[in-house]
């Protein structure tokens, strides 16, 4: 139930630096570094073990470590307990002591490894996609990006804009659906025109190879804009 699971480093590597500890507290120190598999790992099953070091927050985990000894017929381990060390920068929403769990949210929006050089990838101007579901975050994301100094290049706007009187996909959308499509004052009526297509696979594939390579066309126009303006 770790948060932001996906930054906890790869055992080889936790296992090399508590290696790289050990050695260099007591280079005499024989240990066993063990994967744990479930929540007790050989501590219940170990009859070798003798004490278990617990902190303020696992002393729960050690006694329940002591019960499962027991049932498994082996003694109870000494439980020598350590105190948690404050974090004195510890933010708001993070824990009090130090903590992975803290580290990996400062890692969020930093690299964790150098940008792989791709050559197939044009130097500039470097294009990013945002896509997802309503709600999803794109518009705050675009806005940083924004900030930072991208181009923003909105589709949404984008494909209003084909549809608008005198739009390069105005006449063909017509043509294609009939005058029943348009308002009063020649605009197209998105909404009916989205319950023709509703549901209809023909009729949506009709209109997207009307509508999709306009847009895709205007986005090329603006990144070219873009790469204009350096």
């Amino acid at each position: 139930d770790k948060v932001l699971t996906e930054l906890i480093e790869p055992y080889e590597l936790r296992a090399a630096k508590l290696r790289e500890f050990l050695e260099d507290v007591k280079p005499s120190l024989q240990y066993d570094i063990v994967p744990l598999v479930d929540p007790y790992g050989p501590s219940v099953t170990d009859p070798d073990l003798q004490c278990l070091v617990v902190s303020e927050e696992t002393r729960r985990g050690g006694e329940a470590v002591n019960k499962k000894r027991l049932e498994n017929g082996l003694p109870e381990l000494a439980l020598y307990e350590i105190f948690l060390m404050k974090d004195p920068d510890h933010r708001q929403n993070e824990e009090e002591k130090i903590s992975s769990s803290s580290l990996r949210q400062r890692l969020l929006g930093t690299l964790l490894r150098p940008p792989r050089q791709d050559p197939a990838l044009p130097s500039c101007p470097y294009v990013i996609g945002l896509t997802g579901g309503t709600g999803s975050g794109k518009t705050s994301i675009a806005k940083l990006l924004g900030q930072l100094g991208a181009f923003l290049i909105d589709a949404d706007k984008l494909g209003h804009a084909v549809y608008v009187p005198g739009g390069p996909a105005y006449e063909r959308v017509v043509a294609a659906f009939g005058a029943e499509i348009l308002n009063e004052d020649g605009t197209i009526n998105r909404k009916v025109l989205g319950a023709k297509v509703f549901g209809n696979q023909e009729r949506l594939k009709s209109l997207t190879d009307i509508v999709w390579p306009e847009m895709a066309r205007m986005v090329t126009e603006q990144i070219g804009e873009a790469d204009a303006q350096g």
